[in-house]
């Protein structure tokens, strides 16, 4: 459900040759295939799925919509838990309070927890609906307070005061409690101590300075719908240009770059936006430069596409994070997928090329999300995701090369995961496809390997399931215990080379269930179990 309704209410594979938060400069870059894709493996960081209150041990944590992400100066992980208006920390496994009471103290009737605006020790603080986080240069906490409609600072001494807003809705300038905001979701700050906040219902860009003092950068939408027959709502709009005209529908995820530029995910006009304060002049990175609504449509029109990033689409993109190679991570919540921009590109960084919600673990193209709503990167490049719709954290691991393995280095090098499968001949590329000594890769993969009398026939067999290749051909025939055969085709046809047999390497992939990825710049073909 989108948030106006709310509030009103209440890896690909690539085969090549094979054939077929705030700025982290300090991170560990992740590791990219050819056409920009992230090689990666997915897994439950924190959360058992329930929707709960529950500390202690991260397996058996619950939340109540994980919706903010930031991490700290020694890599702990700061969680906005919002229905449960408190602030978490994940540190050494373990999940505990850092802002807000241990358990909650006011509930609706129906026993749902209940936020409030408080200032005090960090214990003994309130909020209400906490949505973006973001640390300053001293080591405080922002928070985007978003149901309290202010910014609240968590001080690295323990002590939570209202930056700014007063718990009223409006959209006035002025410092302190004389500013007011309607839904705050997303929150920068620059190195110089300004904050940017993303106030959301509102549709604006506001600044934050030292002293307290907010100010809106760009102009008010003044769109209206007729959501329903009688019921006109204020709507956000899209333009792009001068910042003090630009407009926005419903901006979330922000993200400062290194030359103090800011990046927005604008989630109601579908599209990752960008604001060089330098011109002073807002444009569309990716999604397109023209938002598109239909009759009386609260916002533009969603999808799915990767590709140049003119080109894409997106459905609601929420959080967004830089890593440390310049790209963008955003969390693609009605997609259920977590994209990447970079190079003027946009492409799936991890969940179903489908848009399929869902819990799974495993490789990029494998694991399945559901409603992610921010994402945030480790010094050491590990992303981390808040997927609200499973209650859980994940964590997004960049595939790493073993050591002794370089770019541009002479020879072809076979990954098994992380292990480097040693042949008794070297690979090689024979008409733009790897080939491959088949009993290494056969043993490695678990297959019986035999061969014909004369040679010319290679059986393979593995789990009842047997498989002939024939030397020359790129016929093949499958076959069951039962006796039933299958034909079928190889992309390469088996040769022999100085006493060895050569396969392609992609056949083998393939019949194991496993993905390939060939990156050309180290000569290296990856494959992993999905």
């Amino acid at each position: 459900m989108t948030l106006l309704r709310k509030f009103t209410l209440t890896l690909v594979v690539v085969l090549l040759v094979l054939g077929s938060s705030s700025y982290a400069s300090a991170a560990a870059a992740p590791f990219y295939n050819e056409t920009g894709g992230l090689i990666s493996q997915i897994s439950r960081l924190a959360g058992s799925g329930m929707f709960g209150e529950q500390e202690g041990t991260a397996s058996s944590a619950s939340f109540r919509q994980t919706a903010g992400l930031a991490v700290g100066a020694n890599d702990e992980l700061y969680i906005s838990d919002a229905l449960n208006h408190k602030i978490q920390k994940l540190s050494s496994g373990r999940l505990s309070v850092y802002a807000g009471p241990p358990s909650s103290i006011l509930r609706d009737a129906g026993g749902q927890p209940l936020g409030a605006l408080l200032d005090g020790s960090r214990e003994h603080s309130l909020f209400q609906a906490p949505v973006g986080l973001a640390f300053g240069a001293d080591g405080s906490l922002y928070v985007a307070d978003s149901a309290n409609n202010a910014i609240r600072k968590i001080a690295s001494s323990g002590e939570v005061t209202t930056l700014s807003g007063n718990g009223k809705i409006g959209s006035a300038d002025g410092k302190g409690a004389a500013a007011t905001f309607y839904h705050p979701e997303g929150i920068a700050v620059a190195a110089n101590g300004e904050i940017y906040v993303a106030d959301t219902l509102n549709h604006l860009i506001r600044k934050i300075s030292p002293d307290g003092t907010t100010v809106t950068l760009n102009t008010a939408s003044e769109r209206v719908v007729e959501r329903y027959p009688g019921l006109a709502l204020p709507a956000g709009d899209f333009k792009d240009g001068a910042l003090e005209q630009a407009l926005f529908n419903e901006p979330t995820g922000l993200a400062l770059d290194a030359k103090g530029n800011l990046y927005i995910s604008d989630s109601g006009n579908q599209r990752i936006r960008y604001i060089d304060f330098s011109l002073n002049r807002v444009s569309t990175l990716a999604g397109g430069d023209a938002a598109v609504y239909a009759s009386n449509a609260l916002y533009a029109t969603e999808g799915y596409k990767n590709g140049a990033a003119d080109k894409a689409a997106f459905h609601f993109p929420k959080g967004i994070a830089l890593d440390a190679a310049g790209g963008l991570l955003i969390a693609d919540s009605g997609n259920h997928v977590i994209r990447y921009l970079k190079n003027g590109a946009v492409s799936t960084a991890a969940g179903s090329q489908a848009g399929e919600a869902g819990f799974q673990d495993g490789i990029e193209s494998s694991a399945l999300f559901d409603t992610p709503l921010d994402v945030a990167v480790a010094s050491n490049g590990t992303i981390y995701v808040a997927d609200s719709g499973n209650s859980m954290i994940r964590a997004i691991a960049p595939y790493r090369l073993p050591a002794g393995i370089s770019a541009n280095q002479a020879g072809i090098t076979v990954m098994v995961g992380t292990q480097q499968i040693q042949f008794d001949a070297k690979p090689e590329i024979s008409r733009n496809r790897v080939m491959v000594p088949v009993r290494q890769i056969a043993e490695r993969l678990g297959y019986t390997l035999t061969f014909s009398k004369d040679g010319q026939t290679v059986t393979l067999e593995k789990g009842g399931q047997a498989i002939e290749l024939y030397l020359g051909s790129t016929t093949i025939k499958r076959k069951a215990q039962s006796g039933a055969g299958t034909t079928g085709k190889t992309d390469a046809a088996p040769y022999v080379k100085n006493h060895r047999t050569f396969v392609p390497l992609r056949f083998f992939a393939e019949e194991a269930g496993m993905d390939v990825q060939w990156v050309k710049s180290y000569q290296t073909a990856i494959l992993r179990y999905k």
